[in-house]
Formats: C-alpha cells, structure tokens, sequence
C-alpha cells in the first residue's frame, strides 16, 4: 500500500543550547489516510517528545514520491529526480519530476544515496537539484502485523530446525 504523507507543523516552547525558552515551529512529517488520522496521529507522536503544550499550525499533503532513511544520518534532504522518457509520437524528450526525501549527513551524501536509491531504475534519470528540508522527524505508520509476521517467520526456521 502507497504511503499518504502528510506535513505537520507543530508549535512549541523548545529550550536552546544556552538554556533559553523560544517558541518554534518545526514540521514533521506523518504518514496518514486523511488529514484528520494525520492530526490525531502528530497529536499522539509530539505528546511522547513534548512535555509542555503545543498547536497543530498546519497540515499539509507532503510532495514526496518516496521516503528513503539511512542509518547514522540525521538531515533530510529533498532530492528532485528527473525521469526522462522518449515520446515516439512527437519524438521529444520528456521529463517527469519527482521529489525523494533522503536522510543524510551533507548534500554529497545525500546525492550518493539518492543515486543509490536509483541504482535499479530501468529508464534513464537525473538529479538536478538536492536541497537541505526542513523537516525535523517522520513517523511512518506501523500496523502491527510487520512483527507478526516476523514472528511467524523465527517460528517457521526454529520448526525447520527441529526437523533436521
């Protein structure tokens, strides 16, 4: 099933480096079927990080065709691909624009991993922009059934091994 990302900014007191209290408005992003499933869910994900109150600002629909994390990263970065496909009835190039949120550490990384990404593509492909997002977190959805799955899985091999 697609992913439904959407954009929340939330407002909140945060404490600086120096100890001082400002109020700021970051976004994060929720992976949701609808905007009112991504309100209760930035609702219950910020409840566990923040102590104080905070105001839902803004929800959005997120421009992100895919969401790829990397281990010991900690920006996101917006990689802008373009697909190239030749159109044989006019016999022009065309491009089709998709947006990748990347985590990384710098913009190099950040395009290694986005060609990393990439690697399978069958079409041809560029990468004409990568730019820093401001995005602080994701909270992807979990059901609940990936770790009965998993589950059943060390059950099936510690069956097998049994057998043997």
């Amino acid at each position: 099933m697609k992913a439904n990302w959407y954009e929340c900014k939330v407002k909140y007191r945060k404490t600086n480096d120096n100890g001082v209290r400002n109020v700021v408005t970051e976004p994060y992003l929720v992976d949701a079927l609808s905007y009112t499933e991504a309100e209760t869910r930035i609702n219950e994900e910020m409840s566990a990080y923040i102590s104080d109150e905070f105001k839902i600002t803004n929800i959005k629909v997120a421009n992100y065709a895919e969401i790829h994390p990397f281990e010991n990263s900690d920006r996101w970065f917006k990689s802008k691909v373009s697909l190239l496909a030749y159109d044989e009835e006019s016999g022009k190039e065309r491009k089709t624009n998709m947006y990748l949120l990347v985590q990384a550490n710098d913009a190099k990384e950040a395009y290694d991993n986005t060609i990393a990404v990439m690697k399978n593509t069958m079409g041809d492909y560029t990468v004409p922009a990568i730019s820093e997002s401001p995005i602080m977190d994701i909270f992807p959805y979990f059901s609940g059934e990936e770790e009965s799955v998993e589950q059943l899985e060390k059950f099936n091999a510690v069956k097998a091994s049994k057998r043997d």
